[in-house]
């Protein structure tokens, strides 16, 4: 489908306000993409390759504004993505039933969102050692269900990293960033194997999905106080939870 003016710039901002929400936290904004996309009639073939093609550019921006602010840190990340690629490539091969799958995964995200808004947030959480075999365990885990739904994985890496007290807030936004970037990398290469459409507005989709995701990454990563952050993610993942849910 084309888009006339009026509406390509309707669509455009609210691709920015997601990017800006969600990039925020350190997430691409897969989840919101998918969802503003289908609010605006897409066909279901265009919606996934341009939702993987806008997680990548945005993935990418946040991971490195978050990088150069120093809040990344390797040794995190590596126990998780490392097993998260095999089992996120074996999970794009696997089918579940779609109302299974959507119900079980938004009961998770619901689960993970809600503690967000009991928890004190007047000061960052005592960061304990990060223990190498449950962190391969749960990356494995959240590669495969990455893999099944089409996620980067982000949603479900930051709050298992903050309940643990695995890292800073920052921290945790920065390693998702980088996190679903590899993996929504992986999944647009295997993506693009296949017969797959992309709108001729890509270009505008992704300047605007891009200049959101920087808005949002500089925000969170300079400006936004802890709690903020901690609020703003519990809300993406109740919004997130709920739409999987109610689908």
């Amino acid at each position: 489908m084309e888009l006339v003016p009026p509406t390509l710039v309707l669509f455009c901002a609210t691709l920015a306000f997601v990017a800006v929400l969600y990039a925020s936290v350190g997430q691409a904004g897969a989840s919101g993409f998918v969802a503003v996309m289908a609010l605006f009639g897409f066909a279901p073939e265009v919606i996934k390759p341009t939702a993987l093609v806008l997680n990548v550019l945005v993935s990418s921006v946040v991971a490195l504004r978050f990088g150069r602010a120093g809040y990344f840190s390797w040794p995190v990340l590596r126990p998780f993505l490392i097993a998260s690629i095999p089992t996120a490539c074996l999970g794009g091969y696997l089918t579940l039933p779609a109302g299974v799958f959507n119900l079980v995964l938004g009961v998770l995200l619901l689960a993970a969102g809600l503690p967000f808004f009991m928890r004190k947030t007047g000061h960052e959480p005592h960061v304990v050692p990060l223990p190498c075999i449950p962190a391969v365990l749960a990356g494995a885990v959240i590669g495969l269900l990455s893999g099944l739904s089409g996620m980067g994985g982000g949603v479900l890496l930051a709050p298992l990293l903050l309940y643990c007290n695995w890292t800073s807030i920052r921290t945790a936004a920065a390693v998702s960033a980088v996190f679903i970037f590899v993996n929504s990398a992986m999944a647009l290469l295997g993506h693009l194997t296949i017969a797959g459409q992309l709108p001729a507005e890509l270009s505008w989709f992704a300047l605007a999905a891009v200049l959101g995701g920087a808005i949002g990454a500089q925000l969170g990563s300079r400006h936004l106080p802890a709690g903020i952050i901690y609020r703003v993610l519990g809300a993406i993942l109740m919004i997130a939870g709920l739409k999987l849910v109610w689908v």
